[in-house]
C-alpha cells in the first residue's frame, strides 16, 4: 500500500505536538508494511529536498515565495499551490498513491484538490479545532471563520476522520455534525526507546544554570499563546513562593503573548524567579524534563496532551488542568495533579502537592511511565492507523467514484 501523507510541520521545523506526531507515526507505519512518501513545506529560500528513510521518502518543497505579511489562512493557500504542483509531479514519478492521509486543515486545500484530481480516498487526523481554541466562543473575525470552513469542508471530504481523543472525537461530532461511524480514535505517542539518557551529573550542571541545588525547578513549555494558559501559571506564583521562596519558573517557548507575560511577570515583582528561554529543541526540553521538580501545563485548551505525556517518559511529575485531552492521559492523584482550568489559585495548590511531599510525586512519576508504555507505544498506534487505510482503500475499491 503507497500513502501520501500531507503535513505542514515536519521536524527539523515543529511548532507544536503535530509535527512530532508525523515524524513518528510515519516510521511506525512502515514497520506496518505502509510505503509512504511525505510532502511538507520548507519555509526557508532553499531548493526542494529528498530525505529517504526506510520505507519512507520527504519531500521538502519550497514555499520561500508566499507572502509572509499575509495572515496564516492566506499563507496556507498559497503554499498549497506550490505543495499541489510538486505532489502531482511526485504523483507521476510513484505511480499513483493508494490513499491521501493529511494531517489538519493548514494542507488541506492541496490535499482536497489532489482527491478530486485523482479520485483518490483521503484520510484526515484531526489535532484540534479552531472553535476549540476559541472555546465555542468565535469572534466575528474573518480568519478564525474562514478556518473553521476549512476543517468544515476538510471533515466532510475525508472518507474517514481520525480524532486523537475522545475529547476531539467529541468536538468533531459536535462542531461538523459528523456521524459517529466515520470518526476513528487513536491517540498520540511516545518513543521510549530513544529517548536520551542523562547522567545524574549532567542533570545537575544543566539545573544549576536555573536553580540553586535542592530549590524547586517548576517547567512548562508550550506556545505563548493564551489557550496554553501561561498567565495562569504565573499568577500562581506568588503563593508557591511563599512556601518556597528559592523556586524557579523556567518557560520555554515562543508566540505572540511572549510580551504581555513578561509583562505580567514585571508587575508582580517576580523577574527573579521566572525564566523565559524561547524556543528549546527537542534535547533542550528533555533535559529540563529529566532535571525540574514537576512540569505544569495550565492549558485552556488542549485536545490531546502530548506534551504531558513527554514530562511523564521522563519521570517528571505533571500539574495539568482537567480538560480536554489532558484529563484523558493523566488520572489525578495516581499518575499526576489535576487542577481546575484558568484558576491560579488551583494552579499554586497542584504545584504545592507534588513540592511538598516528594515520595507523592516519585510515586506519581513511577505510575505514570508504566501507563506510557502499556497504552501509547507508536506500534500500537501504527496498528490501528493501518486498519484505518486498509478499511478506507478496501472500501473504495468496491465502490464508484
Amino acid at each position: 500500500m503507497k500513502v501520501l501523507v500531507l503535513s505542514w510541520e515536519f521536524p527539523p521545523l515543529i511548532d507544536g505536538g503535530l509535527g512530532r506526531h508525523v515524524a513518528e507515526l510515519v516510521p511506525a507505519l512502515c514497520r506496518q508494511g505502509v510505503n509512504i512518501h511525505v510532502l511538507t513545506p520548507y519555509p526557508e529560500p532553499k531548493q526542494s529536498a529528498e530525505e529517504i528513510g526506510p520505507g519512507y521518502v520527504i519531500h521538502r518543497v519550497n514555499i520561500a515565495a508566499i507572502d509572509r505579511s499575509k495572515d496564516i489562512y492566506v499563507q496556507a493557500q498559497q503554499a498549497n499551490k506550490l505543495l499541489y504542483e510538486a505532489a502531482g509531479q511526485l504523483w507521476a514519478e510513484a505511480g499513483g498513491f493508494d490513499l491521501i492521509h493529511v494531517h489538519d486543515w493548514l494542507v488541506s486545500f492541496a490535499a482536497l484538490r489532489l482527491k478530486e484530481t485523482y479520485r483518490c480516498p483521503l484520510v484526515a487526523t484531526m489535532h484540534a479545532t479552531e472553535r476549540g481554541r476559541w472555546r465555542g466562543h468565535i469572534p466575528d473575525d474573518s480568519l478564525p471563520q474562514a478556518i473553521i470552513a476549512a476543517e468544515n469542508r476538510l471533515t466532510f471530504e475525508a472518507w474517514r476522520v481520525i480524532a486523537c481523543s475522545r475529547h476531539m472525537l467529541d468536538e468533531l461530532r459536535h462542531y461538523f455534525d459528523l456521524p459517529a461511524d466515520k470518526i476513528d480514535m487513536i491517540p498520540n505517542g511516545i518513543n521510549t526507546a530513544t529517548l536520551p539518557q542523562f547522567s545524574p551529573e549532567a542533570l545537575a550542571h544543566f539545573r544549576q544554570q536555573y536553580v540553586i541545588p535542592q530549590a524547586p525547578l517548576i517547567f512548562s513549555v508550550g506556545r505563548m499563546v493564551y489557550e496554553k494558559g501561561q498567565h495562569v501559571l504565573l499568577g500562581a506564583m506568588p503563593t508557591i513562593l511563599t512556601v518556597f521562596p528559592q523556586a524557579k519558573l523556567v518557560l520555554a517557548g515562543k508566540g505572540p503573548l511572549l510580551g504581555f507575560l513578561q509583562s505580567i511577570v514585571g508587575d508582580m515583582g517576580i523577574q527573579e524567579h521566572v525564566h523565559f528561554v524561547g524556543f528549546v529543541d527537542d534535547l533542550e526540553r528533555d533535559k529540563f524534563f529529566a532535571s525540574a521538580s514537576c512540569a505544569v501545563f495550565p492549558s485552556l485548551y488542549e485536545p490531546f496532551g502530548i506534551v504531558a505525556l513527554e514530562a511523564m517518559a521522563f519521570n517528571c511529575p505533571v500539574v495539568v488542568s482537567n480538560l480536554n485531552g489532558l484529563a484523558e492521559v493523566v488520572e489525578h492523584l495516581k499518575t499526576g495533579v489535576f487542577v481546575y482550568p484558568d484558576n491560579s489559585e488551583s494552579a499554586a495548590w497542584g504545584v504545592l502537592q507534588v513540592l511538598q511531599k516528594p515520595l507523592f510525586a516519585q510515586q506519581l512519576a513511577e505510575n505514570a511511565r508504566q501507563v506510557i508504555e502499556e497504552k501509547y507505544s507508536w506500534s500500537y498506534i501504527a496498528q490501528q492507523t493501518a486498519l484505518v487505510y486498509r478499511r478506507v482503500v478496501a472500501e473504495r475499491a468496491d465502490t464508484d467514484w
